[in-house]
């Protein structure tokens, strides 16, 4: 099956699961299925392991797992893929902003391969999908209705009654959780805009923690973004002949080597005037990745996790138990 199809399957079984999940479902007079995990829907950890499988097409081992912060333990999630480059970076990144009058989303998911978004992504990892369904994640506060999903549906090139759309916003447990779960996505992603050919790279694991609820929409982008600025933990297992142009670059990887790093993401946002222009992209990665290049035998650790500025972000306050 193809990566739409796989999407879909995990989204019919989420519908099964309406109640457990704590989900509100609807369809649109298009005919498209709206599951709102988190906008009006309780949602929780629960439905953000489930988004998390629809973005990456279900291509991965995707389970919620204890975190250690300074001796606290949070709740953290585990992703593992020998799919990466389709996983990843076909259907999990998220590069496709919809705008539709007032409503805004960042949109990830398989149906991402069908409108080619990003064309130049697609053509340097040598993948198209052709596909009847579409099934997309959306972050954003509100619930899209039958003009955002019928522009959507025309940008796959596909009926609007075959659409699939699951939406949760950032400042919910949901939407926390399908953002910890790009720890692998994110690592590629950056040695993708490094230059690095991430079709060397065969397998794929991560765990990050997933950051408490703390404020408002822009507070939780940034405390979701520390999970992997700051927590998160990466290993890759790849095929690159030249060692020495291999450390370069895992050198550059891990966040510790952005100018940027050192401050909770939203503060370093908040003095960028709030402007993501302004902020250095290089922050934007995994704090720690290891690397088994599988021709040598060898094996490179850079990064490192960083739980004091993660104790901050998260705004953990430790209190004495009362006798």
């Amino acid at each position: 099956m193809g990566i739409n199809e796989l999407g879909f399957e995990v989204f019919e079984e989420m519908l099964d699961f309406e109640d457990e999940l704590q989900l509100e479902v609807t369809e649109l007079d298009n005919g498209t299925v709206v599951i709102d995990a988190g906008v009006n829907a309780r949602g929780g950890l629960g439905a953000g392991l489930y988004l998390s499988r629809l973005c990456m097409a279900d291509l991965a081992d995707i389970q919620i797992t204890p975190t250690d912060i300074k001796g606290i333990l949070v709740p953290g999630i585990q992703v593992a893929t020998d799919h990466p480059g389709v996983a990843c970076m076909a259907s999990q990144c998220a590069m496709w902003q919809i705008k539709a009058d007032k409503f805004f989303a960042m949109a990830s998911g398989p149906a991402r391969a069908l409108a080619h978004k990003t064309k130049e992504l697609y053509e340097k990892i040598g993948f198209e999908e052709f596909s009847d369904v579409g099934v997309l994640v959306l972050e954003s506060s509100k619930l899209p209705d039958s003009k955002v999903s019928a522009q959507i549906a025309e940008k796959c090139g596909i009926d609007p009654a075959d659409l699939r759309l699951a939406v949760a916003p950032t400042d919910s447990v949901a939407g926390m959780t399908q953002v910890s779960a790009r720890v692998v996505e994110t690592g590629l992603h950056k040695l993708f805009t490094m230059g690095f050919d991430i079709n060397t790279i065969k397998s794929g694991w991560g765990r990050a923690p997933i950051a408490p609820v703390v404020g408002d929409a822009t507070m939780c982008m940034g405390a979701s973004n520390d999970s992997i600025i700051y927590g998160g933990e990466t290993y890759y297992t790849l095929e690159y002949e030249n060692i020495e142009e291999l450390q370069q670059y895992l050198k550059g990887m891990p966040s510790v080597a952005s100018r940027d790093y050192g401050a909770p993401f939203y503060k370093t946002f908040k003095a960028a005037g709030f402007d993501f222009f302004k902020v250095d992209h290089n922050v934007f990665a995994p704090a720690k990745v290891v690397a088994n290049e599988l021709k040598s035998r060898r094996t490179f650790v850079c990064g490192k996790v960083n739980p004091v500025v993660l104790m901050e972000s998260f705004n953990l306050e430790t209190l004495d138990a009362s006798p």
